[in-house]
């Protein structure tokens, strides 16, 4: 059963302002990597502005796992300098490397506990996919961070599984919809049921801190339009028992 301190609790990116999150919360995932990674000094101006028992996690940058087809690229305003084949999906390519290093250089400067690599849909559970997953992940320098794979496409159970717990990562999910095929360390990424304009109800946050209780470590993201004021009704939640 969890220790109730180590059930880590915060938002999917900034929803305060910078100094009213970090003296709200002490978990961040940051969002902006995914996106276009920030500059080395802002990282670094997080890093020091946070408290020094604050958490980051960092979503890995979309040239990583998403095609430039995806609408994340053109609303990060990104302009490939080489042939669009050679980004996203894990491809094994020097750019998908790069993107990598860049990513992890952030994560470093931040401390980063967690890596999240999130993949589209459209990435589904195909011979060249699973093969690009396992070269990825079996061969790239994790300089230190624990891997999540949050896999958005219908790829089934069984094989998420043999996955996660050959290459040795964080089965990263929205428990409102699946729970987790690794044990151990949770990574849950709270999107709102039915919708990211979804309220979570204290029946809800009742039942999450119960799924938690399953696992050594539990990390929450809220990632909804409440997502400030739900997490901290779950940080008073925890904080009663």
């Amino acid at each position: 059963m969890v220790e109730w301190n180590r059930i880590h609790v915060g938002c999917c990116g900034f929803c305060l302002r910078q100094s009213e999150y970090f003296s709200t919360f002490r978990l961040l995932e940051v969002q902006k990597t995914f996106y276009k990674p920030p500059r080395v000094e802002t990282a670094e101006r997080w890093r020091l502005q946070a408290p020094d028992d604050f958490t980051f996690t960092v979503k890995a940058w979309q040239l990583i796992t998403h095609p430039p087809s995806s609408p994340t690229y053109r609303k990060a305003g990104i302009d490939l300098p080489a042939s669009p084949d050679r980004f996203g999906y894990f491809r094994p390519t020097d750019e998908v490397m790069e993107a990598w290093e860049t990513t992890a250089r952030v994560a470093s400067i931040l401390r980063a506990r967690v890596v999240v690599f999130q993949t589209p849909a459209s990435f589904a559970p195909t011979e060249e996919n699973v093969e690009n997953v396992y070269r990825f992940f079996g061969n790239v320098e994790r300089h230190g961070f624990a891997f999540g794979w949050e896999p958005r496409g219908k790829w089934p159970a069984s094989l998420v599984r043999r996955i996660d717990e050959e290459l040795n990562l964080i089965d990263v999910v929205d428990p409102f919809k699946r729970m987790p095929e690794t044990r151990g360390t949770a990574y849950f990424r709270l999107h709102g049921r039915g919708g990211y304009r979804y309220r979570y109800t204290d029946e809800d946050l009742r039942h999450l801190l119960g799924l938690c209780s399953e696992f050594d470590e539990v990390y929450c993201l809220f990632n909804n339009v409440y997502m400030a004021e739900d997490a901290t009704r779950f940080m008073e939640m925890l904080e009663k028992r």
